[in-house]
């Protein structure tokens, strides 16, 4: 039996993406066989916009009980709608310079 994994499967035209969030096998493909559609996702919407992520969340909610694995960006949808507790996140090098910025200021001391 393989595992199930909440994630993203792309539709759309070419340079206008559109996502639907899906139940899948993960041995799928990312566009292939899904068990069940749970949701959608236009990242071509605005971020404060409602219809920028649709879910189901009650279809969400049961096969997060069944033990489905949602991956980084669909656990993050969930965390904003509130199915899922936000996980504390650790980027240090994000407050760090560019290479070729400490490499100026290294030549300039």
């Amino acid at each position: 039996m393989s595992i199930v994994k909440l994630r993203l499967t792309r539709a759309g035209s070419k340079k206008r993406p559109y996502y639907h969030i899906v139940a899948a096998p993960n041995t799928s493909p990312r566009d292939g066989r899904y068990i069940e559609r749970i949701g959608s996702y236009n990242p071509m919407i605005a971020k404060d916009h409602p219809d920028r992520v649709k879910l189901k969340e009650e279809r969400c909610k049961h096969w997060l009980s069944t033990g489905a694995q949602p991956t980084d960006r669909v656990s993050r949808f969930f965390e904003a709608v509130g199915l899922l507790v936000a996980k504390n996140r650790n980027n240090p090098k994000k407050a760090l310079p560019g290479k070729r910025r400490q490499e100026r200021e290294a030549a300039a001391t």
